[in-house]
């Protein structure tokens, strides 16, 4: 299991050119570093912060974010990406750029 983190040494949080408030890297991340974990009860709803992952087939479980990690905004360009509520950074991440992930939204639907 991945070890704690001191979100408040890595991230702000600052208003978002893409949407409302953002997640923005205080120094430079290197690729493959991992950010934290999703952290909030699980929820049934649908809320504004609630990140869903699939456990099994067709089975998702739904958490609350509680944790700075609840800023982060969607991109077609992302520069993290979750395993399961785990986030780690895709590609180098600069001073002070807006730390992203792609929601995975159908965009039909």
């Amino acid at each position: 299991m991945p070890k704690k983190i001191d979100h408040n040494k890595m991230f702000y949080v600052d208003q978002s050119p893409i949407h409302g408030k953002g997640l923005f890297a205080r120094t430079k991340l290197k690729k493959g570093k991992y950010l934290g974990t999703y952290d909030g009860p699980k929820t049934k709803n649908n809320d504004m912060h609630v990140l869903w992952v699939e456990e099994e087939e067709g089975k998702w479980i739904g958490r609350d974010g509680k944790n700075i990690l609840r800023y982060l905004n969607h991109s077609r360009n992302p520069c993290a990406e979750f395993d399961g509520f785990d986030l780690y950074v895709m590609r180098d991440i600069k001073k002070n750029e807006e730390v992203t992930f792609d929601y995975g939204e159908d965009p039909a639907g």
